[in-house]
């Protein structure tokens, strides 16, 4: 195992600074444009905060909480708090009140800094629960009445008053952090139960940083899109990767903005969840299909040569002859057009958080878009795996960051070691105990195999598999998979039939593009659940169902389905915050639907 490069994040971070301060570091909107931060300007920023979080009490070893959504702010905040000796603590923007306090009271937490005046009243409403709280800052806005919040600005005053007072002071505490001080306490989403404080240490992130820069997929002239929530690990790997390598990158977590800042920055990479890819693949042939006879058939073919096309390049070698020339054509009436909308100079993209189809990755290949799936855990620092761009292949996550150790259990799960891996869980001993084996691998709950080149394959969450009252195992995630893949109209599916005698599932649907789909078909409906109880929308989906079930065992095939009167959403409760279903709850949820399909009776909704 190789020396860390860095004693600390903060120790990076300043070499960061000190090593290119003119260099562009961060881009953001100017109004009607876009304009950039240096390095020297992130760093003024980064040291004011620190200071000021001194000034007002903040001591080594203090958690502060960060509640917001991606934007600049959020990376000054994480480096300040980290500066100043303290450890950062997360929230997303969509948790409750109860979520919120939770958190702040589990992790201790002394300080907060929120977005706005909105998400700062979320935080006032369970004040009383949290006395320990002393000081709330908001990015944008004014105080909204209350003594114990005050504005950035008013944090950075503070700040320069106190660094003009103690010189030298913030250095020292700076280069006081080491290794094996607690850089962030991120709480997992988790698909049931209350969150757990991961703790993580400056090393794991350190860490993080060097096997992204090894692996040699980012380049210095890259510039990224980050609009991945940072409050989840996923995203906070990439901002230590753009903070270890320099990268310029574009922080701006507004989806509904997306697409056009893709085509206004014209990045070259840009991490984000398969459920991106996935509605983009069936936006894409949604709206092929219902463009009419002519454009549908083009898409097919276009996609048919592109599809032979990407099992060549897999192979590392490249079409000649006619297929080269139909590719020429396909791309330039299909797929020039779908590069275009992520701004037109896009080298590849990282998928993780869950798992990504081959199909979609395929697809996307076909188009000259490379998808890098890669793999990890919050227990992880996110990062364990990942593909290559000089080498990938699809249906795995890749081989390992480099220093990470891998083993498979006797009973499939997969186990990793290394300076990546989690310190434990806050105040939990015992369920940190349950997590490791007795030679210090963690138990990543997933389950998988290694390939002759070392490239893992995920099969299921342990937990996830299904075993049928006839003792055969399912591996749900994979026939979701297929069907959210086979019907563009499909959203969610939750395969359900552990302990039962055949399986069964409960979907949603894509509203826009089914809506779209029942106008043309001129079939009435006022809303979306009169159109999920559309006959004809579920004979739309029963052909899906029907084609997936051709391609599995009987045992695995689901016998029956229904359509539910909504979509998940986060609001509901469904879906965590990096979009994952919370499979469990669904289930808890409609219990009474599914033990319908094994009574024979469906009943209403």
């Amino acid at each position: 195992m190789t020396e860390p490069s860095y004693r600390s994040v903060v120790e990076m971070f300043r070499e960061r600074v000190r090593s290119t301060p003119d260099g562009r570091a961060i881009l953001h909107r100017t109004g009607e444009g876009w304009g950039h931060l240096t390095w020297r300007e992130v760093g003024r920023r980064v040291r004011a905060q620190a200071c000021g979080l001194k000034a007002l009490g903040v001591e080594e070893g203090d958690r502060v909480v960060i509640l917001s959504g991606t934007r600049p702010e959020w990376v000054f905040a994480d480096m300040a708090i980290l500066t100043a000796g303290a450890a950062t603590t997360s929230i997303y923007p969509s948790n409750t009140p109860a979520e919120c306090a939770h958190i702040i009271q589990d992790s201790g937490a002394v300080l907060l800094f929120a977005e706005n005046e909105d998400l700062a009243r979320k935080v006032l409403q369970v004040r009383a629960e949290v006395p320990h709280l002393r000081r709330i800052v908001l990015f944008t806005g004014n105080s909204p009445g209350e003594d114990t919040v005050m504005t950035l600005e008013d944090l950075e005053r503070a700040g320069a008053e106190w660094d003009r007072t103690h010189p030298g002071e913030i250095d020292r505490i700076g280069d006081a952090v080491g290794p094996d001080h607690v850089a962030t306490l991120v709480y997992t989403s988790g698909t049931t139960g209350k969150p757990k404080g991961v703790v993580l240490t400056h090393d794991a992130w350190v860490y993080e940083g060097e096997g992204m820069e090894r692996t040699e997929i980012l380049e210095p002239t890259d510039v990224q899109y980050l609009f991945l929530p940072l409050a989840h690990v996923f995203a906070k790997v990439v901002e230590i990767a753009f903070i270890r390598m320099g990268i310029p990158t574009v922080l701006d977590g507004n989806l509904d903005t997306l697409i056009d800042n893709l085509a206004s920055v014209r990045p070259t990479f840009m991490a984000a969840v398969p459920r991106i890819f996935e509605k983009v693949y069936n936006k894409a042939v949604a709206n092929a299909r219902e463009s009419g006879r002519v454009t549908w058939t083009v898409f097919q073919w276009a996609v048919g040569v592109g599809r032979q096309v990407s099992a060549i390049r897999q192979r590392g070698e490249e079409p000649t002859g006619l297929l080269a020339a139909r590719y020429r054509v396909a791309d330039r009436l299909v797929f020039s057009k779908l590069r275009a909308r992520f701004g037109g100079r896009i080298r590849f993209f990282v998928s993780g958080g869950a798992p990504l189809s081959r199909e979609i990755a395929e697809f996307f290949h076909a188009a000259g878009l490379v998808v890098l799936e890669g793999y990890g855990l919050t227990e992880t620092s996110a990062a364990s795996f990942v593909n290559r761009l000089v080498r990938f292949k699809f249906g795995t996550v890749g081989p390992t960051l480099p220093g990470t150790l891998v083993r498979i259990d006797s009973d499939g799960e997969i186990l990793i070691k290394g300076r990546g891996v989690m310190r434990g869980y806050h105040n939990l001993p015992e369920d940190t105990a349950s997590m490791f084996t007795e030679d210090g691998y963690l138990r990543t709950g997933d389950v998988g195999f290694l390939d002759e080149d070392g490239y893992l394959v995920i099969t299921d969450r342990k937990k996830d598999i299904i075993v049928t009252a006839g003792g055969k195992n399912v591996a749900p995630q994979n026939i979701e998979n297929m069907l959210r893949n086979r019907c563009p109209y499909v959203s969610n599916v939750v395969v359900h039939g552990d302990r039962r005698n055949f399986c069964t599932a409960l979907v949603t649907i894509q509203e826009e593009s089914t809506a779209r789909w029942a106008r043309e078909q001129q079939i009435p409906f006022t809303d979306y659940a009169s159109l999920a109880a559309r006959p004809e929308v579920k004979a739309l989906v029963q052909q899906a169902v029907d084609e997936v079930n051709a391609e599995l065992a009987s045992y695995e095939s689901i016998k029956k389905f229904a359509i539910l009167d909504h979509d998940f959403t986060q609001e509901s409760g469904e879906l965590t915050p990096k979009m994952s279903v919370r499979r469990r709850e669904v289930e808890r949820r409609y219990r009474k639907l599914l033990d319908s399909f094994y009574s024979g009776s469906l009943e209403r909704l």
